[in-house]
This record gives structure tokens, sequence and C-alpha cells, in this order.
């Protein structure tokens, strides 16, 4: 097992968020067409209820989301997108005002106005800043914590065929970069995802997991986002409502490769596989 958790940490509300214990965001969807359907709501008590039952479970993080990012999914306006957003960060603001919120998006214009509007804590972009130019300078703005995403093309185009000469070393001089750029503006509290799915072969996402150890070299907080995606389904040739035990399996290894923090459908099963896997941590080997 990799310990690679004890020193890090990220400033939200300001206050620092450890993460020696690997935390949970839980995945709440206002989008009519993400690809697993039970995480689709729109309403405001629907939301409230799922933020509710997130929390209650042991979600440390709320991720809002109103784009769709599965492949193909629909292109839709800024305005579309605000207008979902403005519904869910309401309701979620009113019921759970102290409750931690993760932004998903990828328009720096959409980041601003949650942040202006509802105080979001986090932006979880998973362009990295290729899909708006204004966003690392929108994250300097507000002095937010960023999630910089891994990915190789657009929502509607990532897995039409992804391409690299060299995978791994790819994905990891594209962090380096994009590191570079924001640290040149300041932006420190940052997360990294790897983007599994995001313009990733089937084989290259397992590559991901194989190789995890090398993300630790930029000694910063990681996000995993595997949770019922088709790279479960394909193997374990199933269904995303059916892939809860292959995303569990695959959150255990991850966990134990140092992942600081999943980004998840099924909240009680990612905080039960975080609960067994830190009780290891604690059994001497001098059994």
């Amino acid at each position: 097992m990799i310990h690679t958790n004890a020193h890090l940490s990220i400033r939200v509300k300001g206050k620092l968020l450890q993460l020696h214990t690997p935390l949970v965001m839980a995945i709440i969807n206002v989008t009519p067409d993400s690809f697993y359907t039970k995480s689709r709501i729109n309403l405001p008590n629907e939301i409230s209820t799922a933020v509710c039952s997130s929390l209650h479970q042991g979600a440390t993080i709320i991720d809002i989301g109103a784009y769709s990012s599965r492949p193909n999914a629909t292109d839709i306006s800024e305005k579309e997108e605000i207008n979902r957003l403005d519904v869910a960060l309401s309701a979620c603001r009113k019921e759970f005002p102290d409750s931690i919120i993760s932004l998903d998006t990828f328009r720096a214009s959409v980041a601003e106005f949650a942040i202006k509007e509802y105080q979001v804590d986090i932006i979880n972009d998973i362009s990295g800043g290729t899909l708006d130019k204004n966003m690392f300078d929108t994250i300097a703005k507000w002095n937010i914590p960023y999630v910089l995403t891994h990915i190789q093309g657009t929502p509607q185009t990532m897995q039409e065929n992804p391409n690299y000469e060299h995978f791994i070393p790819e994905v990891l001089y594209y962090f380096s970069e994009k590191l570079d750029l924001l640290k040149q503006r300041g932006i420190s509290d940052i997360i990294i995802d790897p983007g599994f799915g995001f313009g990733k072969t089937l084989e290259q996402n397992y590559a991901l997991i194989a190789h995890f150890e090398v993300f630790h070299h930029f000694q910063l907080p990681i996000m995993v986002g595997i949770s019922r995606k088709s790279m479960i389904q394909k193997v374990i040739h199933t269904s995303a409502e059916e892939s809860l035990n292959g995303t569990t399996a695959l959150h255990t290894l991850l966990i134990e490769k140092g992942a600081h923090i999943l980004r998840v459908h099924d909240v009680k099963e990612a905080t039960e596989v975080i609960a067994l896997t830190e009780k290891l941590k604690t059994i001497h080997h001098d059994f």
C-alpha cells in the first residue's frame, strides 16, 4: 500500500481541507443525458434530496454539473448551462449553506457566475483549460481551488480516435505544461485528475491505473473519476446500472495506489471502501 496522503491539503473556505484520508466527491448531475440514467436530476426537491443523502452517507464535496461530458454528449449553450445551475445551486445553498460545492464546468463565464452568485468552492474543469482560454485567469482572479483534468479532444470528439505516440509520457507532459501556466498565475490549490475516459482507449484507461504512481511526482492531490464508466462495462460485459461492483473493485486498487479523492455516483459504497482500506493501515506487521 502506498501512503502519499500525509502532507497534502487544499485551502477551501479559508481552511485547510486535509487529505491524509481519501475523500469522496458526490456527483450531482442536473442534465437530461448523463450516461448513468439514475444520476439525472432536475427539480429542486430532487437536488436537495440527493445532496442530503450524499452528505449523510459521507461525501465531503458535492460536485454539481449541468453539461454532460459523456462521449458524443449534446452541446448546450452557456445560457442553458447557467439556467440549470441556477436551479441546482440555489437549492443546494439554501438547504446546505456550509457544504463544499465543486462546479463541473469548462466555461470560465459559467464558473464566474457560480462563484459570484453561489460562492462555489472548487472548479472542476474536464478540459484542463483547453476549451476556454479564459479559465486559468478566472481561477487566478477568484483564488479558488481547481481540478486540472487531462483530456484529448472535446466531449463530442474525444472517443472517436484517441491518438498518442507515447501515452504516459504525453499525459505527464500535459500536466507539467498546464501546471506551469497555473503556477505562473499564482494558483497553488490544484487537484489533478488523469481523466479516465476523456480521450483514451480502453487499454489506455487501464494503463493509467497500472502506472498510477507516476502522478505522485507532481506532489498534488489526485482525484479519480471511474464511477460506472464504460471502461468497467466493457471488461465485465455489463451496463452502467450494473457496474457498481466493478467500480468498487477499481476504487480499492486506486486508493491503494494513492488516490486522494474519489468522484462517485455511489457515496455509501465509496466511503465503505475508504474505511476498509484505512483499517489496513492500522495493522502492524509484527503479527
